[in-house]
């Protein structure tokens, strides 16, 4: 994906994403029906869209901030997929959440799945990062690089047991994806449920770039992205086990990582310039997830 031509469509959020077609798809959703009275005169049909996951769907630190209590934008990719498709959204993602937050509160927020109902027609999840403690291993990753800066300090600390820890917490988490899958259908049986992946956080060919700014080790960026593709891999899985479809942020993001310069990348680094958080997608981030979604939703076949 161009950044350029990615910037200048994010120009007038409802005409952000119109350009993207996939050839050989069809929409899978209909914003309009026939009435009874004639076939031949639609009418139309407002979608009723929900938006639940953590601080990669809410887009913390984003203008504009919507809601400081979990750190939502409105230029987060719920709110542009919803522009661009006119459709109604109710946008309960949370930066911080947990699989918990979906069936329980989170702080004074009461559990995102009571934003559904059976009228429910679409619904984006975004979650699985803060189940396995992400930004917390990324601090102590972070931490252990003066220790050695050129060797792999973090995977040396996770996998000191024998056992790749941040591997076990990615498959404990799957059983919790599986039944929060469960949960939005019980709520929502005839929506249509993605799942949506976390984008490239690092360079997907292993090189890094230590520096004030990506305070890692160099031989633990590979690790890092491996752990991360684990994740994304466990996602699919679950989207797929469960009657969902995965929507893969990951592929068109590759090439516009934390290690990136600024105009180029798409992933803030650990130290962020732009007005984005730390190791989050940044404005042009949340529309390159947008336009994931845009291009999932015109694939019939799209499941992974």
């Amino acid at each position: 994906m161009d950044l350029n031509k990615l910037s200048k469509r994010s120009a007038g959020r409802r005409g952000l994403l119109r350009g993207v077609t996939v050839v050989g798809c069809a929409m899978a959703l209909s914003t309009a029906g026939a009435t009874a009275a004639s076939a031949a005169i639609p009418t139309p049909r407002t979608v009723d869209y929900v938006a639940l996951g953590d601080s990669y769907a809410s887009g913390p630190g984003i203008p504009t901030q919507v809601d400081s209590a979990c750190a939502r934008s409105d230029q987060n990719y719920a709110s542009l997929l919803a522009a661009a498709k006119n459709w109604q959204l109710t946008d309960v993602s949370c930066s911080g959440a947990r699989t918990t937050a979906l069936a329980g509160p989170q702080g004074s927020k009461p559990p995102q799945l009571d934003a559904l109902d059976a009228d429910t027609d679409v619904v984006t999840l975004t979650i699985g990062g803060n189940d396995i403690g992400f930004s917390d291993n990324l601090s102590t990753c972070a931490r252990l690089t003066s220790q050695d800066p050129t060797g792999n300090p973090c995977r040396t600390f996770f996998t000191s047991g024998g056992t790749d820890q941040l591997e076990q917490r990615v498959n404990d988490t799957a059983p919790k994806i599986a039944a929060a899958l469960d949960a939005v259908r019980q709520r929502a049986p005839h929506a249509k449920v993605l799942v949506v992946g976390y984008p490239d956080l690092f360079p997907d060919d292993g090189v890094g770039c230590t520096s004030s700014a990506v305070p890692l080790a160099a031989g633990d960026f590979a690790y890092l992205r491996d752990t991360e593709k684990k994740l994304n891999a466990m996602l699919a899985g679950q989207a797929w086990a469960n009657g969902a479809r995965y929507v893969d942020t990951y592929t068109p993001s590759v090439g516009h990582d934390m290690c990136k310069p600024a105009g180029e990348r798409w992933i803030e680094p650990l130290v962020a310039t732009a007005p984005a958080a730390p190791a989050h997608p940044n404005a042009v981030g949340q529309q390159s997830m947008a336009a994931a979604l845009q291009q999932a939703l015109h694939c019939r076949a799209y499941r992974r």
